[in-house]
């Protein structure tokens, strides 16, 4: 664990300093803990970009109640170790994706530590931040071909439970129709491009990155599930209840954050690039003005409804068992940080997919009506794009041009994210095939 030392000697100085528990009730200095997931770019709203900008610092400073505030970020690569953490009491505020929401909860409830479900970072309506990426030489083409095949995946992420409902419909026994490997999602990359398993099953940003660096490619986009997948903060209920000004400072840092990468896509994306080391035109990807996650901290009822689906799978793996939903939401804190303005952002929808192009050493991107348009673009500068972006004409979850799958049905041209639903389309529309990208450029040019 990150910051073992720091966290070591604050307790030490106690009852001078104290973590942002139950026991820091009269101390002059509080440590608030926050654990996130700096690489897992769905949730930089609570992590990643709500650090750099430093905006919680800023709300924590403005409570003028009598103590100082100091914050302890803990980076962590899943969500596992950071329910471990706040069980144990070792951290305040959490965010993960809906999988380990759920596993938050039922430890949380088992171990006489609850913790709530306090906001929402970023979604996917459809489920398009977890894919499945093949090696860039595979011959594999569809989920049927995954049969008896190597899958890695981090068990209980939301990329496992992609896995499990992609193969549940593909008429393949999640269980015993592939050799699962349990891996952490660094190590599941390094084991697709070292050829010792067929596929991995990732969440945000992983495949985006896989496929950008040219060591992967799509072969199931998770959108095609067509089932809502989310990013959350969860909190502590005895923090919660003791420090609540503390939380609605973070919520409302939070929000301020989520403005800034709606108002500055790019500049945001450039921000986290720093500070995480991934390509900004990865954070793009998923983060951009039409990108595959839509940020807003609001707790829709479409998510909390999406969240008891998700109790299912996890209770099938063994994971969990049952896990009350509804008393693990609450939006209590989130609606008093926010207020008047909580209502307006319930009732936001997700910008219309779009395609766009980031030229070289512009702060802006340039949106394009078709997919057709857009290559036509890049066929006439070529030497001055940085990244291309197309929605997948099916699912709408945005791909980098040069890595979708094309489809030329007569002028029009039709991008996908995986070679099935290409396939797909091209069997239900005569005339229709596959070209490459460079056939697809020529023919837009």
């Amino acid at each position: 664990m990150k910051h073992k030392p720091v966290v070591a000697a604050l307790l030490l100085f106690a009852p001078l300093t104290a973590c942002g528990s139950a026991q820091a009730g009269d101390s002059s200095t509080v440590t608030v803990t926050v654990g996130y997931q700096s690489k897992t770019i769905n949730t930089v709203t609570a992590g990643t970009l709500l650090r750099s900008l430093g905006y919680f610092e800023k709300q924590l400073n403005s409570l003028h109640d009598g103590h100082t505030y100091k914050v302890d970020w803990q980076d962590y690569a899943t969500g596992a170790p950071i329910t471990a953490q706040m069980t144990a009491g070792k951290i305040d505020i959490g965010s993960m994706g809906d999988f380990p929401l759920l596993i938050n909860a039922a430890r949380g409830k088992q171990l006489g530590k609850p913790t709530r479900l306090v906001s929402v970072t970023g979604y996917n309506l459809r489920g398009g931040l977890n894919t499945i990426v093949t090696s860039p030489n595979s011959k594999l083409t569809s989920l049927g071909d995954l049969k008896g095949k190597k899958v890695s995946t981090s068990v209980g992420s939301a990329a496992d439970g992609t896995l499990v409902r992609a193969l549940q419909r593909a008429g393949i026994d999640p269980d015993k129709g592939i050799e699962k490997l349990n891996q952490q999602p660094a190590v599941g990359a390094s084991a697709l491009s070292a050829g010792s398993t067929d596929a991995l099953s990732q969440f945000v940003a992983w495949p985006g990155l896989l496929a950008y660096q040219g060591k992967a490619k799509a072969l199931y986009d998770g959108a095609e599930l067509d089932l809502l997948t989310f990013h959350g903060v969860t909190a502590r209920e005895d923090f919660a209840k003791q420090r609540p000004t503390v939380l609605e400072a973070f919520l409302k840092a939070q929000a301020e954050a989520t403005d800034y990468l709606n108002a500055h896509p790019v500049g945001a994306a450039e921000s986290v690039a720093k500070a995480t080391g991934l390509p900004a035109e990865v954070v793009y990807l998923y983060n951009g003005a039409h990108g595959i996650a839509t940020f807003d901290p609001a707790i829709k009822p479409q998510l909390v409804s999406a969240l008891k689906q998700d109790v299912s799978v996890l209770k099938a793996a063994k994971l969990t068992g049952d896990v009350d939903v509804d008393s693990f939401v609450d939006d209590q804190y989130v609606k008093k940080a926010l207020g008047s303005d909580y209502a307006a952002r319930l009732a936001t929808k997700p910008s219309a997919s779009a395609s766009e192009v980031w030229p070289k050493s512009a702060s802006k991107t340039q949106s394009f009506k078709t997919p057709a348009e857009l290559l036509a673009y890049v066929s006439a500068h070529k030497d001055g794009i940085r990244a291309a972006y197309v929605p997948d004409a099916t699912t709408g979850t945005l791909w980098f041009a040069d890595k979708a799958v094309w489809v030329a049905d007569g002028d029009e041209l039709l991008p996908f994210v995986a070679p099935e639903t290409a396939q797909a389309y091209v069997s239900a529309h005569g005339g229709a095939r596959v070209v490459t990208y460079a056939e697809a450029l020529e023919q837009a040019s």
